[in-house]
């Protein structure tokens, strides 16, 4: 906590946040135009902001893109404001719950999804490769060996035997790293989107970080802006309750592939 409040007693970081806010997902160079400053400062100001968890960092090739991560702010609001101010408090959990879901931007990557679980990174990467549990929360069977150039397969786990998805598995870093290509539609032609998750301690839970990269369409897009939290929301329920969310497996299943 006390690392926050450094970060947040500096002006210029707070602008770093509120040019964020307005836009998130900036890159270095974006941010030294709207705030002019030079790289070198900061660079430093953003890395205070990451070591916070007020903002979070993910390399595209060379460059650095920046996400707000409004979770420690709320965390604060938890401990101080919610005694007080109760119906004030539903309002902010409302937008902050809004913010992680949302978290989108017209620039690469199409869309980005944080989320914080109480699990173990080996827990999460097993949630994510293994077919019986993904099979519980997704109602779909990932099946690969999860070797870099194998195939994988997303099966519905009805026993018709149907797949949905293939594509190929481009990194596999366990527990940290795994990136895929993700064809719903394998015999249009158009390059495959791509999805990384990236598993990293956080404290003493874990944050998982979805992309989905390289979407061809709006359509595509706004599927996944609610298929996404939907999935990643079952997958955090299972490994800190051992329970899936109430919902229908079509409805997640048909927001993600759309």
């Amino acid at each position: 906590m006390d690392a926050v409040f450094k970060a947040l007693a500096d002006g210029t970081r707070r602008l770093l946040l509120d040019r964020l806010r307005e836009h998130n997902g900036q890159t270095l160079r974006e941010l030294c135009e709207r705030v002019d400053m030079a790289r070198q400062s900061l660079t430093q100001h953003l890395d205070i902001l990451e070591r916070a968890g007020l903002v979070t960092i993910l390399r595209r090739g060379r460059e650095r893109v920046h996400y707000i991560d409004p979770t420690p702010i709320y965390d604060i609001e938890q401990r101080w404001i919610s005694a007080f101010d109760r119906p004030r408090l539903d309002v902010l959990r409302a937008i902050k719950n809004q913010a992680e879901e949302y978290a989108m931007t017209a620039a690469v990557p199409n869309y980005v999804y944080v989320t914080y679980i109480h699990a173990s990174a080996e827990q999460v990467w097993q949630a994510l490769t293994d077919a019986d549990l993904t099979a519980q929360y997704w109602f779909h069977e990932n099946v690969s060996d999860w070797q870099p150039g194998s195939p994988w397969e997303h099966r519905r786990a009805d026993g018709s035997g149907t797949i949905d998805v293939v594509g190929k598995v481009l990194e596999s870093e366990p527990p940290t790293k795994l990136v895929l290509t993700f064809e719903d539609s394998p015999e249009e032609d158009r390059p495959p989107s791509v999805v990384t998750f990236l598993v990293e301690p956080y404290r003493d839970i874990v944050r998982l970080t979805v992309t989905h990269e390289n979407l061809p369409n709006e359509q595509m897009l706004h599927g996944i802006s609610s298929g996404w939290p939907s999935v990643i929301a079952n997958l955090k329920s299972l490994l800190e309750t051992g329970k899936v969310l109430p919902q229908a497996p079509w409805e997640m299943d048909s927001e993600v592939h759309s």
